[in-house]
């Protein structure tokens, strides 16, 4: 065998050794949720877990209705896309149709650096600012609450949203842009009508991608939402979302092999279905946007 073809020997056992490592850590997330799972539904009834209201593992009147917990995920999620989408939406079309080429090579590697701070940071940016700061407008907002959590988990997913919807709209064919203009449009007309349809399925993996990050976010919830589970849509009193329930748990208030222990599993599968689901629409999306334009 020669030294050429024993390097790409290496190198090929190496990428196959990688890719299975990752298939196979997948798997063993998989396999333990499942089996923890299973052994909660053992003692709880699948029914009473996906329609009971009252989330109260560690109380004497013990309620496992994983409703409420998804209630606090679902505000939040909700109101950090309604700061995302439309920033993150304008931004990309601002940086593809408007700004000069220099601008967006220069702004757009910062604006994705954005999303390298650690969400710790954006957690007590939550508490300590933004939550007195609406105080001043809103008297009645409680010190957690998870109206300041959504704007901030906005904020966070705002960088991820603007960066894959602008490679989307920079990719639609310049001569789409063209005929448009040579029919005599003008360029707001050419955004909406002709480039934002043509990137919508681009725009849409981009907002679905960031549904997933909020959901998913940890940090930002666990410290400035609180870590009380209600089944309630208002955004001005403390809520618990999926995964601060875990972070709570975790802490070790949970004894091992305990039923309250094994809600942290079911918790995170509920949350991995959520996920994978939200993942699989984007891909696919995905998928469809690059068979058009590539």
């Amino acid at each position: 065998m020669t030294p050429l073809r024993l390097k790409e020997k290496v190198i090929e056992s190496t990428f196959f050794l990688s890719s299975s490592l990752a298939i196979f850590i997948n798997l063993a997330i998989i396999a333990i949720l499942t089996f923890e799972s299973y052994g909660f539904f053992h003692k709880v009834s699948p029914i009473d877990f996906f329609t009971d209201t009252q989330w109260t593992p560690f109380f004497y009147d013990k309620h496992y209705g994983i409703l409420s917990l998804f209630a606090g995920t679902f505000l939040t999620t909700v109101i950090a896309l309604a700061v995302a989408l439309p920033v993150g939406l304008i931004s990309a079309i601002y940086l593809s149709e408007y700004s000069h080429s220099r601008f967006r090579v220069s702004v757009k590697p910062m604006l994705e650096m954005i999303a390298a701070v650690p969400t710790v940071v954006y957690g007590y940016f939550a508490l300590l600012f933004v939550t007195p700061l609406l105080k001043n407008i809103i008297p009645g907002l409680a010190s957690f609450n998870s109206l300041s959590a959504g704007i901030v988990m906005g904020i966070m997913i705002i960088p991820l949203i603007a960066s894959l919807s602008e490679d989307a709209i920079h990719a639609v064919p310049l001569m789409l842009r063209e005929g448009a203009f040579a029919l005599g449009a003008t360029r707001l007309q050419v955004v909406r009508r002709v480039l934002l349809p043509a990137a919508f399925s681009g725009i849409a993996a981009s907002v679905i991608l960031g549904v997933s990050r909020a959901i998913g976010e940890t940090m930002i919830v666990a410290i400035a939402a609180g870590l009380q589970p209600r089944f309630t849509l208002n955004p001005l009193v403390p809520i618990e979302t999926v995964t601060s329930y875990i972070v709570q748990v975790s802490q070790g208030d949970a004894a091992a092999g305990t039923i309250e222990f094994q809600t942290i599993f079911v918790a995170g599968a509920s949350l991995f279905v959520m996920t994978f689901i939200l993942n699989t629409i984007s891909y696919g999306l995905r998928k469809r946007y690059m068979q058009a334009y590539v």
